[in-house]
């Protein structure tokens, strides 16, 4: 998702969609094989009982469910919850948060990222945690914890970005280090010496999207590098294509070892660059134009890093794949499509984040839910389960058109159950069987 005023303005009905989709039910999918039928099952349901939810992420037994502002922007941080028994998940905590950092009052923080870690300064689980501000001089950047015991988080720093905050963000460690990478939609125009609010253009490029900060000492970030597409390229931010037409950073994620990162680039496609040396940041390629629209919005990396899939955030959006065998040289593999379109219009309709488990994928895909797909032979992904959660009621009426509506936000699977988060109902955790 891009910002709060981009989803408010941009939203569109998803009631009609809700006839065509099974409420709170996990569907058998007739084009699984015979014998190999699957059901993305429930098996639990966690309502945070305040504000709205952001992304999920999933780490030695705990979810880590985000929030994202609404109207009041409440701050409600980072909510930790037990889920070593699936069905029974328990809430232990609480972090991010206005409540016991008064400093990141009137922030929301929709993405975390959590990484076991091992320096010289720092050994057990760490944290990272988007930030971005809700106006005023509220706090925007990102900030780093020990969840060594997830129970009890700890703060170890907050970083400032300017000129607005982490939007997405990864952590990884690799080589005795530890990295943040960020991105910061729009920062080499908004930044620019020269930019002028009127036009929303420049004639100099600011400071880049793509940041990259040492954390080996997560109490003292270190800023090490930095790339954008307008000084490395000469492709401008506001030269891109279809209905919201921009090239900007969205969100980033790298490889295991940390020698490559993944820039989902909005209409330039995902970037691939090469970070062994993250202070020189180089670029390799990209991937190819499909269709009219661009909006690449988050990337997976599957077959030990030679595929990546991509979604877009757009009406009737979807995942595609490409072979980047040859990073200089991405070639499509095929597209992931739903086989029935729902009523309605709206990017609501479409893809929004992927993951990957083995050769299964799994997407969570805004009005239609939880989508879980085989991706063993990428040039045909197929789609074996589907889970949508009942439609739940909007408190401050800034989501859905009508009273309710459901929009599924974020994924993670891990072996034995796989997490989702609904944006008005929270946590829900489920077993694909």
């Amino acid at each position: 998702m891009f910002t709060l005023r981009h989803l408010s303005s941009l939203l569109i009905a998803v009631a009609g969609a809700a006839a065509l989709l099974l409420s709170g039910t996990a569907a058998a999918v007739p084009w699984a094989k015979p014998g190999h039928a699957l059901h993305l099952q429930r098996l639990a349901h966690a309502d945070p009982g305040e504000g709205y939810s952001g992304d999920v992420f999933g780490h030695l037994g705990y979810a880590y469910l985000s929030s994202w502002h609404g109207a009041a922007c409440p701050s409600d941080g980072v909510r930790v919850y037990d889920v070593h028994t699936p069905s029974k998940p328990k809430r232990v905590a609480t972090f991010a948060d206005v409540g016991s950092q008064p400093r990141v009052e009137r922030t929301w923080t929709e993405k975390t990222i959590v990484q076991h870690t091992s320096t010289a300064s720092f050994k057990g689980e760490l944290a990272v945690v988007s930030f971005q501000g809700c106006g005023g001089n509220s706090f925007q950047g990102f900030g780093l914890y020990d969840v060594t015991d997830p129970a009890h988080p700890k703060p170890l720093s907050l970083t400032h970005l300017e000129p607005r905050g982490s939007h997405e963000i990864w952590l990884q460690s690799a080589r005795g280090h530890a990295y943040v990478y960020t991105a910061i939609p729009r920062s080499e125009v908004l930044s620019s010496p020269d930019f002028n609010p009127q036009t929303q253009q420049a004639q100099t490029p600011g400071d880049p999207d793509f940041r990259i900060f040492d954390v080996t000492d997560p109490s003292h970030p270190v800023q090490v590098g930095d790339w954008g597409a307008w000084k490395e390229l000469g492709v401008r931010p506001w030269q891109g294509r279809g209905h919201f037409s921009a090239n900007f950073v969205h969100s980033v994620i790298t490889n295991a070892a940390a020698t490559r990162a993944f820039l989902s680039y909005w209409d330039l496609g995902t970037v691939i660059l090469d970070v062994r040396d993250p202070s020189h940041p180089h670029y390799l390629g990209r991937t190819p134009a499909t269709d009219d629209e661009g909006d690449a919005h988050s990337a997976a990396l599957a077959r030990n890093g030679t595929v990546l899939i991509e979604t877009h955030e757009t009406a009737d959006g979807h995942p595609t794949l490409f072979d980047i065998s040859n990073p200089a040289l991405p070639k499509k593999l095929s597209d992931f499509r739903l086989p029935a379109k729902p009523g309605g219009a709206g990017f609501t309709n479409g893809v929004h984040d992927p993951k990957v488990l083995g050769n299964r994928a799994y997407f969570s895909w805004y009005s239609r839910g939880v989508v879980a797909a085989d991706i063993s032979n990428p040039r045909k992904p197929r789609l074996i389960a589907q889970f949508t959660p009942p439609v739940s009621p909007d408190p401050e009426h800034v989501l859905c058109d009508t009273a309710s509506c459901r929009l599924v936000w974020g994924v993670y699977a891990e072996k034995n159950y796989v997490l989702a988060s609904d944006m008005l109902s929270g946590l829900w955790v489920l077993r694909l069987k």
